[in-house]
């Protein structure tokens, strides 16, 4: 738990998920039954940003309803013991269900089945106050979010992420909420539906218009930015890495996105900082335990010496010295 005394760095709500993923060899065919190669579980939902947040260094809040049964407790024991999350905004909830999803992990991609039912109290409801934060991140979605308006008029920086719309009716007043946002990231099949483009650097531009900075990450595609505010735009690519499991990457990405920016990285940095992140999450199964540590970026750097673009930051934060190549640069 944080000092409640000094403020928290990041303060982030939405719902949270007990995440089982299966790791399948191939797709499942009705009347067939295919064997798990590996398994994993893990907190899910918005858990995934506060996890990854927490493992980069930041003093991290979250806002959530758990349920009070066996799944509720063994999340809420996990995030405050095992991760360091601060939880005292959240509650628990007698008679409902905390939710569960299946992640089905196959192709380099994944498929998700959720049993869950909308909780009895909204983040508004949980958040009657603003909270003490540097910064403030939320899923949006055709819900209210008035609590967003609240902490940016409080000096909150404000990050909004999106996720899957179950209706595919992907109705575009959910941008609405972007009127209270600083930057908005969402992946681009989401950017493109809800902006009804058929590209993501047309998605960029149409939401350009609505919030200062937006991040369209793309997953192999890599990802691209734009701060309206500066006018800058920048492409940048993705890490190759071989994807075990894809569940919680946008998540990650966005954490990491989150934590650059309050460093104050430039806007590329930012996006190639939150670029590994998720790449190194895919690697394993799980979305908020997939999320690097540290040592996992240390790794990484010492197995690219070639790559120097982020090692200065990547020492700072774990007391590594820089790789140098063969010239002594």
């Amino acid at each position: 738990m944080s000092d409640r005394d000094t403020p928290l760095d990041v303060v982030v709500s939405g719902l949270v998920f007990h995440d089982l993923v299966l790791g399948l060899p191939t797709a499942p065919q009705p009347g067939t039954e295919v064997w798990a190669s590996d398994s994993a579980e893990s907190p899910g939902g918005i858990a995934n940003f506060a996890v990854a947040l927490a493992r980069l260094g930041l003093r991290t809040g979250l806002v959530a309803a758990f349920g009070a049964d066996d799944l509720g407790h063994r999340l809420w024991d996990k995030l405050t013991q095992d991760e360091g999350i601060d939880l005292t905004l959240s509650r628990k909830l007698d008679g409902w269900q905390t939710p569960l999803t299946v992640a089905l992990a196959y192709d380099n991609d994944r498929a998700l089945v959720t049993r869950g039912t909308p909780p009895p109290l909204s983040a508004d409801e949980l958040l009657t106050t603003p909270p003490a934060a540097r910064a403030v991140a939320a899923h949006i979605g055709p819900w209210p979010n008035e609590w967003l308006a609240k902490a940016k008029a409080a000096g909150s920086v404000v990050f909004a992420d999106v996720g899957w719309d179950p209706s595919e009716q992907w109705d575009p007043a959910v941008l609405d909420q972007l009127e209270h946002c600083d930057v908005f990231l969402p992946n681009a099949g989401e950017a493109m539906s809800y902006t009804r483009t058929t590209s993501p650097g047309d998605a960029l531009e149409r939401l350009a218009a609505k919030v200062p900075v937006v991040v369209v990450s793309d997953g192999a595609n890599g990802a691209l930015a734009t701060d309206a505010r500066t006018g800058e735009r920048v492409a940048v690519p993705a890490f190759p890495v071989q994807a075990a499991d894809t569940t919680g990457a946008g998540d990650v990405f966005a954490a990491g996105f989150i934590a650059a920016t309050l460093w104050e990285l430039s806007l590329a940095e930012r996006v190639r900082f939150a670029a590994l992140t998720a790449a190194l999450s895919v690697t394993r199964l799980g979305g908020a335990d997939a999320a690097p540590r540290w040592a996992d970026l240390a790794a990484w750097q010492q197995h690219h010496p070639e790559d120097q673009s982020l090692a200065a930051l990547i020492s700072a934060h774990t007391g590594s010295a820089p790789q140098r190549d063969q010239s002594g640069r």
